[in-house]
């Protein structure tokens, strides 16, 4: 009976993390530049802001203990060539 509690707590907090996770991705993408746009914020500034959403938003789906060699849960930038 424990067990199966703790599944169901776990699948709780896996599926609210989730949950979680993509309204702050939703945040970054659609939210964010539009009110940056609709208050004049610069660019360089909505572009460091998305950072920091996503970024969280990656370290609320994978958990906080799930880093990579670097320290980082999100590449920083990343170079198309």
């Amino acid at each position: 009976m424990a067990s199966s509690n703790a599944v169901a707590i776990a699948q709780q907090h896996s599926s609210s993390a989730l949950i979680l996770g993509t309204g702050l991705a939703f945040a970054s993408l659609i939210l964010l530049p539009a009110f940056a746009t609709r208050l004049g914020i610069d660019a360089a500034l909505t572009g460091a802001m998305r950072i920091a959403l996503m970024r969280a938003s990656s370290r609320v789906v994978n958990g906080k203990n799930k880093n990579n060699a670097n320290g980082e849960t999100a590449p920083a930038a990343f170079s198309c060539h």
